[in-house]
Formats: structure tokens, C-alpha cells, sequence
């Protein structure tokens, strides 16, 4: 079920103002929030053996997130929060939860009609991005 996922996925189809509120809900800066609402990122997902890759591009900042499947991590995230994150593979959805402070978000990806579809969730702020294949 996770062969879906895999490969390089483009950004077509986005709300600015909803990705600002949950950026704003948690902590991004006022600055970084400006220039990362307006990107349309790249992202290749790949796995190799038990470890998988989450590489974002962009204009303004590349990640690559690795991992592997239920095995908590520290994650700096593109803003440069420091995270705890652990990500599972539920019935072909990636779900990455990251904690700090007492507070978690909850980012899942997963295939529907050909198409990624990325939501982030912090308490009851929600923002949905859909990607298409490169």
C-alpha cells in the first residue's frame, strides 16, 4: 500500500491562509510564515529497506526528513522548531506526529485518485494540500 506514496509530487492545489493559520497555531514566525505561504514545494518520498525519506524542495528551504516506521525521532522542522516525531503507516496513510511542549500536530499523507493529499492538523486548525505526480 505504500508503493502509492512513493515517487516526486508537485503542488497544485493549496489554501495560503489556511497553511498561515496552522503555521501561525504552531509557532512559525510572523517572517517565515510570509515566505513559506506563498511556496509550491516538491516532495519525493523513497524508501530504502526499513528507512524512508520525505525530501521537500523549494525555493526557500530543503528538508529530508528520514526515518523509520515507529521509531520516535528529533526532528528539526523547516521553520527550525525542535520536534519529537514518530510516523506509522496506517492502512496506506503516513501519519507523522510531532510533539513538543505538551502540544502535537498531526501531518498525514496518503494517495486518493492519483493525487497526494497532505493534512495538517493542530488542535482545530486544519490546512489540506494536494500534490499531483512530476
Amino acid at each position: 500500500m505504500c508503493e502509492e506514496l512513493m515517487g516526486s509530487w508537485k503542488l497544485v492545489d493549496f489554501s495560503s491562509d489556511d497553511f498561515c493559520k496552522y503555521m501561525e497555531a504552531v509557532g512559525v514566525s510572523f517572517l517565515v510564515r510570509k515566505a513559506a505561504s506563498h511556496l509550491k514545494p516538491d516532495v519525493a518520498i523513497s524508501k530504502n529497506g526499513n528507512e524512508w525519506h520525505i525530501k521537500t524542495t523549494s525555493t526557500f528551504k530543503n528538508t529530508d526528513l528520514c526515518f523509520e516506521l515507529e521509531k520516535e525521532f528529533e526532528e528539526t522542522t523547516a521553520d527550525g522548531r525542535k520536534v519529537m516525531t514518530i510516523v506509522t503507516l496506517e492502512n496506506g496513510v503516513l501519519i507523522q506526529k510531532q510533539t513538543w511542549d505538551g502540544q502535537e500536530s498531526t501531518i498525514t499523507r496518503e494517495v486518493k485518485d492519483g493525487r497526494m493529499i497532505t493534512t495538517c492538523i493542530f488542535k482545530d486548525v486544519k490546512c489540506v494540500r494536494t500534490y499531483d505526480r512530476k
